[in-house]
């Protein structure tokens, strides 16, 4: 679904990224994981079309920015890290945007709205405005907005920031379902939630992809016990790669 190869890019004459690679495949939820500073926003901008690359290739269901701009920028959702909403807006119209943005049928973007908004708690917010929720509800409005969407791919960065317990575990079982017709690629410092729910794990480290694979396939590479929790492989791997340089 997302195949990252060979990116090189950054922003502001400043190279960010070195030559990475790796890909999200249909069905599965992948972590990207990394240090802040590692390269991660600057990862999910590149994918999401807000920096040009300065060479390699992004491509999303067989679509790149160059082979079609606007078919490319609808395959794509985003959970961001800090909500960004319309204060004169309502939820419901904040969806509704959504809904035309992405031509989804208005039929089938009022049944995704209810169930969505009932499975986040969110059916009386629809008629409010953002001014008078709080923390909480600007993030679970913001992941109303992108999964009414049913893109090919979902970017979420820091999704359980704000959010309650209950709130964090509706949301991964909307993941799990989401991700069985799409991929999902989530950047989290969260490391036990990741390891609980992500397929596999993308390593970043200084720009660069030190290690991906399953929490499984980690231990093995860097040889530690099968009790490893993903904290203890991302410490050693980290370790590793500062020993080698």
């Amino acid at each position: 679904m997302l195949h990252v190869d060979r990116l090189n890019g950054g922003y502001l004459g400043k190279q960010v990224l070195h030559d990475i690679s790796f890909e999200v495949k249909k069905g599965e939820l992948v972590g990207l994981i990394g240090l802040n500073g590692a390269g991660k926003s600057t990862t999910i901008k590149h994918i999401l079309g807000l920096l040009s690359p300065l060479s390699g290739k992004i491509e999303i269901d067989g679509e790149t920015l160059d082979s079609s701009e606007k078919n490319y920028r609808k395959k794509v959702s985003y959970i961001p890290e800090t909500p960004i909403l319309y204060e004169t807006l309502t939820l419901q119209e904040h969806i509704e945007l959504m809904g035309k943005a992405y031509d989804v049928n208005p039929d089938e973007l009022a049944t995704r709205t209810k169930r969505l908004a009932k499975e986040m708690r969110m059916e009386k917010q629809l008629a409010w405005f953002p001014s008078v929720f709080s923390k909480g509800m600007r993030q679970k409005a913001m992941i109303l907005c992108a999964l009414v969407t049913k893109t090919p791919l979902l970017i979420v960065d820091e999704p359980f920031v704000g959010l309650d317990p209950l709130a964090i575990r509706q949301l991964l079982q909307l993941f799990d379902e989401y991700k069985q017709d799409c991929a999902i690629l989530m950047s989290t410092h969260i490391l036990e939630t990741a390891e609980r729910h992500c397929d596999r794990f993308v390593f970043l480290h200084q720009g660069v992809v030190i290690a991906s694979g399953t929490a499984a396939e980690l231990r093995d590479v860097y040889r530690l016990s099968p009790d490893a929790t993903l904290d203890d492989i991302y410490v050693e791997a980290i370790a590793s790669e500062e020993r080698s340089s």
